[in-house]
């Protein structure tokens, strides 16, 4: 880590200290280092799979068979990541009551395998761990789905109501959760100091809150690989490993 480097996590440090009411705002650059690719970056997901808009997974079964197909062959390294230091040092803010909520655009579990409360929690994309029901809200385990499906490819239904299941996720066209903004608002309105960590602030309307927070008067720092549309707002913006530099900040292996 360069001095300069050095020194603006020594800043960050300070920020964290002195504040009592922290935002933390993760976004696809906090798990990379748990081997889970991004979306947007090149050889990301995206370069890859064309997302099925959520449209066209209601109306076509055949699409509904191409999303499954796409969530089993990456189901495996989602289930198999574990939280690295940059998760680790969110729960510890979180476990001393420095951060009151942990708002995320990441779906793959990682905040609560880190020890970060469902009820600290705001998971803006949802939750790829798990399958929904559209219809009633019913829950599936994956592991039974994923079985049926690599044995003759059955899609899931729900036995409940009979209504279309899929992963907890939020996808292309799909309503974003009322609730989990609600909350994400109320918290980005209410605290001291707004801390971005891994995104690439380019996802709207998720991108608007270290605005927002800016213009409540909270202080905004940037922690991220690259630089964002919304550095020029931030007090400090940190460009390096996040697990690194946030475990520093923290004092967390």
């Amino acid at each position: 880590m360069t001095v300069a480097a050095s020194e603006k996590t020594s800043a960050l440090a300070s920020l964290l200290a002195q504040s009592r009411s922290t935002v933390v705002f993760t976004g696809a650059g906090i798990s990379t280092e748990s081997g889970i690719p991004d979306y947007r970056s090149p050889g990301g997901v995206w370069d890859r799979f064309r997302p099925v808009e959520f449209a066209d997974f209601v109306a076509s079964e055949a699409m509904r068979l191409e999303f499954w197909r796409r969530k089993f062959a990456t189901h495996g390294l989602i289930a198999r990541a574990e939280p690295n230091r940059g998760h680790r040092a969110v729960a510890e803010l979180v476990r001393r009551g420095t951060a009151l909520c942990v708002v995320t655009q990441n779906v793959d579990g990682l905040h609560q395998k880190s020890g970060v409360p469902q009820d600290k929690l705001v998971e803006l994309h949802g939750n790829t761990t798990y399958a929904l029901c559209l219809q009633c809200d019913e829950r599936y385990d994956l592991e039974a789905i994923r079985a049926a499906f690599e044995r003759n490819e059955s899609l899931p239904v729900c036995a409940a109501c009979g209504g279309l299941v899929k992963t907890g996720t939020i996808s292309f066209g799909q309503p974003m959760p009322e609730d989990a903004m609600r909350r994400a608002e109320a918290a980005t309105r209410a605290c001291d100091l707004f801390v971005v960590v891994g995104s690439s602030l380019s996802v709207y309307p998720a991108a608007g809150f270290p605005a927002l927070a800016r213009r409540c008067g909270a202080r905004l720092a940037i922690l991220n690989r690259d630089s964002t549309p919304l550095d020029e707002l931030a007090e400090i913006v940190l460009h390096g490993s996040i697990g690194e530099t946030l475990g520093e900040a923290v004092g967390v292996a």
